[in-house]
């Protein structure tokens, strides 16, 4: 759930933001994209504020390796044991990491988008007979916890979330892969592309 900011009389704007909290309490501030209404509902398409990062954790007999096999953190008992680190050699960026809902974003100015500093990641999809998924990571910086390697990174292509509005103060994220809900996203998506 979330507070909801959001009026609905007016069509959105890059004013327009919500927070979304996770069930831990933390927040993520997101701006409203763009809404729908149907069937007596209101979609939004929201996008964070700030930027989306993930950790990639490296797991190889010998760290000069090429061959080392990526895996994408997502275990919070780890994220939280290794934080510190990451906001440190961020900092050295001027990044400020921030452990915000759903997804660790930073603040800050990115450093150029560089061939050479682009990793392309599989990612196993959310339903159990679908493909896998590739997605483009941009790479911010590498550093060393309890000599174990990690890098950070942030996703090329736009972290969106569809969400649902409950009533005048309240949302709740919707999954996008529902069915009954994919013409809705599509339609959030191409109205915001025109």
């Amino acid at each position: 759930m979330s507070a909801y900011l959001f009026n609905q009389e007016n069509e959105p704007d890059e004013s327009d933001s919500i927070t979304l909290y996770d069930e831990a309490g933390r927040a993520l501030d997101c701006y409203v994209e763009n809404s729908l209404e149907e069937e007596d509902a209101q979609y939004l398409l929201l996008m964070p504020v700030d930027i989306p990062v993930v950790i990639i954790a490296w797991e190889d007999d010998d760290e000069e390796t090429e061959d080392a096999e990526a895996i994408l953190l997502e275990d919070q008992e780890e994220i939280s044991r290794i934080f510190a680190d990451a906001k440190a050699v961020l900092a050295e960026l001027d990044l400020s990491l921030k452990y915000t809902a759903y997804t660790l974003t930073v603040s800050g100015e990115l450093p150029p988008i560089e061939d050479e500093d682009i990793l392309t990641l599989e990612i196993e999809g959310n339903d159990a007979a679908a493909e896998m998924e590739e997605e483009e990571l941009q790479f911010l910086a590498s550093f060393y916890h309890e000599e174990e390697r990690y890098s950070i990174y942030t996703p090329l292509a736009p972290l969106l979330f569809l969400a649902k509005a409950v009533s005048e103060t309240e949302i709740e994220l919707v999954h996008p892969d529902n069915d009954d809900l994919k013409h809705i996203l599509e339609e959030l998506l191409f109205e915001d592309a025109d």
